[in-house]
């Protein structure tokens, strides 16, 4: 057990060595605090709410807000999102807390899509670069499963993923903390649903539901990398490849929704969200079915990768 574990700590040293990887979080750390300051330059209003004043300020910033649609009718999406935000407080007697690290977290959550990314190029080469650089050999010469050396590169994978998801969440939560101040130990925040209806929720569950919610589609993709990387032993085809089916899976998704295959494809099972909304992509769906083809297409990955690595003849390589 201690040979699996050094394997896996070696890959992790490997990882974290190259500069590529360094780049990859510095790249993380400059949109995380553009976004920050972006956001208190256009976003953030300094008032703050108090218990006595609140419904006051949010009466004169509708009156405001009307002037403006008034003024100038293309304010009107954008104010009439506003008004509906602030007569949500207003009805239901809600005291809005100021903007904070929790909403500036929450807000951007789109950055989990660089975990993504940034995961599947770590997929891609683990594999392939052993072959590339012709280090395979010194691997696999070792007392050591080609099948245990596959598991440590794959569990390296996987551990990569969940230490940059930590580090995006703690690096925009302190940057947030700096630029904007703390809610509290546990806030509400006000979000609007994938069917724009107002919800007041509590934003560390929604922000660990959202976390959550990517790591699906996360795993799947990094694993569909790995296949790549092991099958055709090229980290550019597999970067490629995966980053193209990433992008465009909703889209191939709602290209044939109308055909009742539709549903078996990978891209219309990876968002769980959508059974939590009660609106699944392809009517029929159910969240069991979901899970189903999940597993069914991570299996396959996993059994593709095992075959390749461990019957391919490396003598020539």
């Amino acid at each position: 057990m201690s040979r699996f574990f050094n394997l896996i700590l070696n890959e992790q040293i490997k990882t974290y060595l190259r500069r590529s990887t360094w780049a990859m979080y510095i790249i993380i750390i400059g949109l995380i605090v553009g976004l920050a300051i972006l956001t208190k330059t256009f976003d953030v209003d300094d008032v703050a709410y108090t218990e006595d004043n609140w419904r006051d300020i949010l009466e004169q910033d509708n009156e405001v807000l009307m002037k403006e649609i008034e003024e100038d009718e293309f304010l009107e999406g954008v104010n009439t999102m506003f008004i509906e935000e602030n007569n949500f407080y207003l009805d239901n007697d809600i005291q809005p807390h100021n903007y904070g690290a929790w909403k500036f977290v929450y807000e951007n959550n789109m950055l989990l899509m660089l975990v993504s990314l940034f995961t599947i190029v770590i997929a891609a080469g683990i594999i392939a670069h052993e072959f590339r650089w012709g280090t395979i050999k010194l691997l696999l010469i070792r007392p050591i499963s080609r099948s245990t050396i596959l598991l440590s590169k794959y569990i390296s994978v996987l551990l990569f993923a969940l230490m940059t998801l930590l580090f995006v969440f703690i690096t925009a939560w302190i940057t947030g903390a700096l630029f904007f101040g703390v809610e509290g130990a546990s806030p509400h925040i006000l979000i609007y649903t994938e069917t724009m209806d107002l919800k007041y929720v509590a934003a560390i569950e929604e922000i660990l539901s959202d976390y959550g919610y990517q790591m699906i589609n996360l795993v799947m993709m990094a694993t569909f990398a790995f296949m790549i990387s092991a099958v055709f032993r090229n980290s550019t085809l597999a970067i490629g490849i995966a980053i193209f089916l990433m992008m465009a899976g909703n889209s191939i998704v709602t290209f044939f929704a109308d055909r009742s295959w539709a549903k078996y494809i990978l891209f219309a099972n990876t968002n769980l969200k959508q059974y939590s909304i009660g609106s699944p992509m392809i009517e029929g769906m159910t969240l069991s079915f979901s899970i189903t083809v999940l597993l069914i297409y991570y299996i396959l990955f996993i059994s593709v990768t095992w075959i390749f690595f461990t019957k391919r003849d490396v003598a020539g390589t």
